[in-house]
């Protein structure tokens, strides 16, 4: 038969099943070092964040800044631990 034609018909294997993918991330590691005090910018940052959130909040992200965390990280694992 002609190579035009295409391929002989043959039995459809069946399709394989994707891998199950777990949710798990790896725990999340500080962006920066280790630091005694925030910068004068994460201040400010927290200066307007303090408006909209409470003290247990902002205490635990200054916490988590200074272990070398940026803002966003901070907030995230914040939330997720304490609230808003």
């Amino acid at each position: 038969m002609p190579s035009h034609y295409g391929k002989m018909m043959t039995a459809k294997k069946p399709a394989k099943k994707p891998a199950k993918k777990t949710n798990k991330k790896a725990p999340e590691k500080p962006k920066f070092a280790p630091k005694k005090d925030l910068s004068a910018r994460q201040k400010a940052l927290m200066k307007e964040h303090k408006v909209h959130h409470t003290k247990k909040h902002m205490n635990e992200m200054t916490k988590l800044m200074k272990k070398g965390m940026c803002f966003e990280q901070a907030h995230e694992k914040t939330m997720k631990k304490v609230g808003k």
